[in-house]
């Protein structure tokens, strides 16, 4: 059974929505009077079918004895399908003496203060009024009972199952106010202010004050003003919402990140730095250093010390001109012999390092040499002339290590023009052999040693060491003097401005949810620095790909650490991935170069708390300043008491090569031309073409690929066949690096194979006749420099060079022969052999080409150790 309470707004006499219902009170404090307090419609399940919802128990307030009413006094109203329901009878008290016919179950409460109603018939879903009369001609309330307590709305089935809350819903009707008709297309001061002013002519036709020193028309010009700031706003947002007409650079980087563009903020620059030292600084660890005291190197000045120590008048002077400064990404041990390095080529003479080198022989046991380290070869003198000033210097290459090893050359100091002094006449001379990344393979040949008339000149290339790499930018803090964030302190959230509870109804008070305003503080130290990832424990990585990185994925160099708990908050380009308890934040640049940090809402990304204090560390330096050229940098910044303490051992700080890779920030307009085109690249891989595109434009030591789609027994699988350049190996690290980029791309429920080419080796013969006047050892050897699968002197590939050979391609014979043609000193030539190695067969030599097949890739190494690798033999008659 549920119980009904009687509510005043059924009330005859009144028609109020009340919160508190204190009638109830006043009447049981009342000597006389009594009322209805509630309603119940009996209706158990145990009961009777015929019984239920016929028996209505009506709760009064106080006593009432039997026979207080009949039942010509109780009346049922309303109803919508059943109306016109009969009280048939009712017991009053429900005293000793509970009815037994029909069968009813035992009510709960006082029995002395109910009222037992039984009506023909239940009623229907809708609302029906239960109310006390005097008699059937006076609808007035019987005597001693309140004329608000004397009815009562219920329902016949309230006891049926229901999804909502009982509980009544109590609200008050909004009145609807009529809009005044005012002009809606004002919209700026002017239009404003003569609006109100003639609202006010309209609705004051008695103040007809203009002067515009009276308060009333200084109210209406400041009014005027904030509207004319509010429309400027509208417009503003309006502007905003769209890429092709926001004027804000923040904009149009949100929109273009709806797109899965990346708008990048630009990149610092980063070079190699090498540091020379004295035998008695062997093994001096030099430090990067971190915060503030972070080592820099900064552009040289003839007015200042190699070495200059932080803390110092002179370094705060530095520091307001106009400079640039880079700082190193990892420490390094420095040692003497390390500064220059020299080829041993064996008592040769006139010798290059070929472009596509990627292995030399350097004098010496260098022990301290080791796997990671970066070197930088160079031209040091000029080939022609021997002669400094006519070296090269776009000639220089950085390189890192990836094999070193030791050996002797048994003829000694015979092999040099030059030998050390510190090496004994007749004993061997040590040796180290250094090998380098793939990625870091020579771009041009290196001269070694060369010749002039009969003037021989050595070590004209030579390799520097204790090479560390820094990259653009001074790292700063804040201090008790001064802060980059304005303002410094998280405000505290305003009462008038937070929300109040939604949905609260008439009767309950509204909570109000402190929310803090947005903090979105401005950098004010200057131009952050934007930089890229790095990580030296990856020494295996080449200098190629360190001095290559994508400008999306820089990040500003800025962290916030929290004053009162030194919890640290980081930056990130976006906080869609950030949750509810990362302490992330993302710095927006506008294009005049001020930025502004913007943090999380609790749900994307952590609120900072009101009250908060952040001490900001950040670097300073960014775009194409840092691109300086080479041998700018000449001076070094340490608070490492090896390095000040002993200024002497230090003799050069230099920078070989210029830095590169500063960048400005990304344009507005270029963003509008590319973000509208970024969601269209394929980034899932459905074809086996899709396999072959995304794998070769996934890494850049791919030439070619092609992908075979097949069914294992179990599920599809894309098996992809790699070219690598070069004709490197597909091995086990190659396919492991393939698989971990390309399974993004991986369709669900098929598997991915990676695979090497299968090699065809080639078996090539040629007679060439002699035109009268040459050698054929010289002819020959000038066919071999052309008919080869190496770099050629003049930095061009051999006609067999790996890269000149691919998946299916058809290898015509008349290449070969308009090459061996142009050779001097050939007068005839006529190829004898053109097949498959192994594979005696004529019908490729008559028809001039030569087909593969789809996963098939020629090979000619003409490798005497190796012949399956392919062979090629020139005759000469």
């Amino acid at each position: 059974m549920k119980r009904l309470q009687p509510s005043p707004l059924n009330s005859f006499y009144m028609k109020y929505t009340c919160c508190s219902e204190e009638r109830r009170e006043l009447v049981k404090g009342h000597p006389t009077l009594n009322g209805i307090d509630f309603l119940e419609v009996v209706d158990n399940p145990s009961d009777p079918d015929e019984v239920r919802q016929t028996v209505l128990l009506v709760h009064f307030i106080k006593d009432i004895s039997p026979g207080a009413f009949t039942k010509e006094q109780v009346i049922i109203e309303g109803g919508e399908r059943i109306t016109n329901i009969q009280v048939i009878d009712l017991y009053s008290g429900f005293g000793a003496s509970p009815p037994s016919s029909p069968p009813l179950s035992p009510p709960t409460g006082d029995p002395s203060r109910i009222l037992c109603v039984n009506v023909n018939t239940a009623g229907d879903f809708s609302t029906y009024t239960l109310r006390l009369i005097n008699n059937p001609g006076n609808p007035s309330p019987p005597p001693g009972i309140d004329p608000i307590l004397a009815s009562v709305e219920f329902s016949f089935k309230a006891s049926c199952p229901d999804d909502f809350d009982c509980k009544t819903t109590v609200a008050c009707d909004e009145e609807l106010q009529e809009l005044p008709n005012i002009n809606y297309l004002a919209k700026d001061y002017a239009s404003f202010r003569k609006l109100m002013l003639e609202r006010l002519a309209l609705l004051l036709p008695g103040w007809q004050e203009q002067n515009p020193a009276d308060l009333g028309v200084t109210l209406v010009e400041l009014l005027a003003y904030v509207g004319d700031h509010l429309s400027y706003q509208q417009d503003a947002v309006a502007t905003e919402a769209y890429i092709g007409t926001a004027r804000k650079r923040v904009s149009v980087k949100r929109h273009a990140r709806m797109v899965d563009y990346y708008m990048h903020d630009g990149s610092n620059a980063r070079c190699w730095v090498q540091v020379q030292v004295k035998p008695g600084g062997d093994g001096m660890n030099f430090k990067r250093g971190s915060g503030i005291s972070r080592t820099k190197f900064i552009t040289s000045d003839p007015d200042f010390p190699r070495v200059i120590t932080f803390n110092s008048e002179l370094y705060e002077d530095i520091l307001q001109k106009d400079i640039q400064i880079f700082e190193p990404l990892h420490d390094i041990t420095l040692y003497s012999d390390h500064n220059v390095m020299y080829f041993h080529t064996w008592g040769d003479r006139e010798c290059c390092l070929p472009k596509g080198a990627k292995g030399a022989t350097l004098q010496g046991k260098l022990e301290n040499l080791k796997v990671g380290d970066v070197l930088i070869l160079a031209e040091v003198k000029g080939p022609e002339t021997g002669v400094t000033e006519d070296a090269d210097p776009a000639h220089r290459h950085a390189v890192r290590i990836t094999r070193v090893g030791f050996s002797e050359d048994p003829l000694g100091a015979a092999t040099l023009l030059s030998p050390p002094a510190s090496h004994t006449s007749g004993s061997p001379l040590p040796i180290t052999n250094i090998e380098w990344h793939d990625e870091d393979a020579l771009p041009f040949p290196l001269c070694i040693s060369s010749r002039e008339g009969n003037q021989y000149f050595e070590n004209v290339g030579v390799a520097w060491g204790n090479i560390v790499l820094a990259d653009h930018g001074l790292s700063a803090e804040d201090s008790t003097d001064s802060t980059a964030l304005s303002p410094v302190r998280v405000p505290r959230p305003n009462p008038v401005l937070s929300p109040k509870t939604e949905g609260a109804e008439a009767c309950e008070e509204k909570e109000t949810e402190l929310l803090p305003p947005r903090y979105r503080p401005e950098f004010t130290a200057g131009v952050i620095t934007q930089a890229a990832g790095y990580s030296h424990g990856h020494t295996r990585s080449s200098v190629t790909s360190v001095m290559d990185w994508d400008l999306k994925k820089t990040i500003p160099m800025m962290t916030l650490e929290e004053e009162s708990t030194g919890l640290m908050w980081e930056p990130r380009r976006d906080l869609l991935n950030s949750n509810r308890n990362s302490r992330h934040f993302v710095v927006e640049v506008e294009k005049d170069g001020t930025a502004r940090l913007r943090f999380g809402d609790n749900k994307h990304g952590m609120r900072p708390p009101s009250g908060t204090v952040f001490k900001t560390h950040y670097r300073l330096g960014n775009g194409t300043a840092g691109n300086i050229g080479a041998g700018k940098l000449g001076h070094l910044v340490s608070d490492d008491a090896t390095v000040y303490s002993n200024p002497g051992y230090i003799t050069k700080v230099w920078n070989p090569l210029p830095a590169r890779g500063g960048a400005e920030p990304e344009g507005m307009e270029e963003v509008r031309q590319k973000a509208g085109h970024a969601f269209r690249q394929q980034k899932r891989a459905v074809t086996p073409d899709d396999y072959a595109k995304l794998a070769k434009a996934s890494h850049p030591d791919v030439q070619r690929t092609a992908a075979t789609y097949r069914w294992t027994g179990s599920w599809y699988t894309n098996f992809l066949t790699f070219d690598r350049f070069a004709g490197r190996p597909v091995d086990q690290e190659f396919e492991n690096d393939m698989v971990r980029r390309l399974d993004q791309y991986r369709m669900a429920g098929e598997d991915l194979e990676v695979d090497a080419p299968r090699f065809v080796p080639l078996e090539v013969e040629m007679t060439v006749c002699l035109e009268e006047g040459y050698y054929a050892a010289h002819v020959k050897s000038a066919i071999l420099a052309v008919f080869n699968n190496r770099y050629t002197p003049d930095g061009s590939t051999g006609l067999f060079h790996p890269d000149r050979f691919t998946f299916g391609q058809t290898l015509y014979l008349s290449t070969y022969y308009a090459a061996a043609q142009a050779i001097p000193g050939v007068e005839t030539l006529e190829f004898t052999k053109f097949q498959r190695w192994g594979n005696d067969n004529s019908e490729m030599l008559r028809t001039g080409k030569l087909i593969l097949n789809r996963l098939e890739i020629a090979r000619l190494d003409n490798d005497p150790n190796f012949k399956e690798r392919g062979v090629f033999n020139v005759l000469i008659t």
